[in-house]
């Protein structure tokens, strides 16, 4: 049983156990280093298929320039093919499990390595959805066993998530954090649960962003360009489902389910029924987005930027003068702006914040069929970002004709949201900024932790919590609240440490 750390210096040869796509990455990756490994697969065919991503792997980067011929056979010359498993293990001071995300293989799995591996031997899986824990607890020597969830493509992705178990001794899950280090990586620390980090804050925000689609929030490049223009995310939530496989994302989330429960992590409907129909995204041609051909995405908004222009616009003049820049910017294009509509009034223009109805400010001005709120994203330096046109429900469509064409004709990078508390973006992000606090507040990972591993694992500009932090921490309770009054579901309740931070008036991040 580990009872030291074990420096990485003195992990010299590490098995690699399943050469799928990430299998052989991981064995890349090590062999890179410098370490031996031995690569290993259940037969021959399995074998040959493995080594061929590996050599052409190398071979690109060899291609690109940034490997010479020498140093692609050297890596290569460190790796040592085998279908024998317990012969291949048997010197390993490291094993890396990447089989199939079967409990039972790998619950057989890990009973060979018991017999085979030395009792000193770290023995760590890469799975991303199983209980490491049920793993550990039918070995030998559980203490030694840890997750070492690397991403996809392992030698480019710097994110390694070490996962420890209830048993798992902390002098080993310090190894692999070193380990991760000096493999040029940045390893974030988590307790065993489903999801780890990533995927526990990932995959339910994805959901939450079928949800809206499904209740006509928004229209799916509305919901996407509001994640990726306004949040600044390298993709929509719809076009990532579409890349990951809707049916991955739906497994992970009946894992999700199974061990957290609540409505949070239940499938939406819509993405359970594409599944159903065999529609999951690229890997099938059809999944939110058609693939099989090319096709305008949203020929249906020209049609409305092309409607006319209203003779006069009201602009409703609120407090903080939100919307005193874009009055002027209105009547510099030519369109008459009145404090207060008329019956020449063609659009009422509201300030739209996500915490209230836009409706009660369309029947506070008399003129609910006319009425729009707008909604800037503040793009730093006062700058301002995306608008969200917000649409009641009694909204005439000649009236949502006139502000798009009207948002056209200023330039505006806007996006169309119906008057639901949180419109689209602070709806998907706040509800996964909630999720980020809890997973703090439980004790899973620290908020650093939490921060990096979604800036490096997805792209994030900033992690959740410093988002969090910039939106101010009392505003998102209060537009949590009232996401959860509108809807009655708990998911959107603030978490208790979420409320006690906005009622000190305290950061997540320093």
């Amino acid at each position: 049983m580990t009872s030291t750390v074990i420096q990485p210096a003195d992990i010299r040869e590490v098995a690699v156990i399943g050469l799928g796509l990430m299998g052989s990455g991981i064995a890349e990756l090590v062999a890179r280093s410098g370490r031996r490994v031995v690569a290993i697969e259940i037969n021959q065919t399995f074998l040959d298929q493995g080594m061929a991503r590996l050599h052409a792997s190398l071979d690109k980067a060899v291609s690109r320039g940034k490997l010479t011929d020498t140093a692609r056979d050297e890596i290569l010359a460190r790796v040592r093919p085998t279908a024998d498993i317990p012969a291949g293990v048997a010197g390993a001071d490291l094993v890396i499990e990447a089989i199939p995300e079967r409990m039972e293989l790998k619950r057989t799995l890990f009973d060979q390595l018991d017999e085979a591996c030395r009792a000193d031997a770290i023995l760590a899986t890469n799975t991303s959805s199983l209980s490491i824990t049920e793993i550990a607890g039918g070995t030998r020597y559980p203490p030694r066993v840890a997750g070492l969830h690397f991403f996809n493509p392992a030698p480019v992705m710097k994110l390694v998530e070490v996962v420890s178990t209830v048993l798992t001794s902390p002098e080993t899950a310090e190894t692999l954090g070193l380990l991760a280090r000096e493999l040029r990586k940045s390893p974030v620390r988590v307790s065993d649960r489903a999801g780890f980090i990533v995927n526990a804050l990932l995959i339910p925000y994805l959901n939450h962003a079928v949800r809206l689609l499904e209740t006509a929030q928004g229209t799916r490049e509305d919901i996407d360009k509001a994640a990726h223009v306004g949040l600044g995310l390298p993709m929509g939530p719809l076009t990532l489902l579409d890349l990951i496989g809707l049916d991955t994302s739906l497994a992970v989330l009946e894992v999700l389910q199974a061990e957290f429960g609540g409505t949070r992590y239940a499938p939406a409907p819509l993405l359970r029924k594409l599944c159903d129909a065999r529609l999951f995204g690229r890997k099938s041609g059809r999944g939110f987005y058609d693939y099989r051909h090319s096709t305008p995405a949203a020929a249906a908004d020209h049609d409305l930027a092309a409607a006319p222009l209203p003779a006069e616009v009201a602009v409703i003049r609120d407090p903080d003068g939100l919307l005193d820049e874009l009055a002027s910017d209105i009547a510099a294009a030519g369109v008459s702006v009145v404090p207060q509509p008329s019956p020449e009034t063609g659009l009422v223009i509201v300030a739209a914040d996500p915490k209230h109805r836009v409706l009660d400010a369309a029947l506070a001005v008399g003129h609910p069929a006319d009425a729009v709120g707008i909604h800037f994203i503040d793009a730093g330096d006062g700058k301002r970002g995306l608008a969200e046109l917000v649409l009641p429900d009694v909204t005439a469509a000649g009236t949502v004709g006139k502000a798009t064409a009207l948002a056209a004709r200023l330039s505006l990078d806007a996006v169309t949201s119906r008057d639901r508390p949180g419109f689209l973006i602070e709806a998907l992000a706040y509800a996964q900024f909630n999720d980020a606090v809890r997973m703090f507040q439980d004790g899973y990972a620290s908020p650093a932790d939490i921060d990096t591993a979604m800036m490096l694992g997805c792209g994030y500009p900033r992690g959740p919590l410093q988002m969090l932090d910039d939106a101010g921490p009392a505003h998102v309770v209060s537009v949590l609240e009232a996401m959860h009054a509108a809807t009655g579901d708990q998911a959107f309740t603030p978490v208790p440490l979420l409320a006690e931070y906005a009622t000190a008036g305290s950061r997540f991040r320093s």
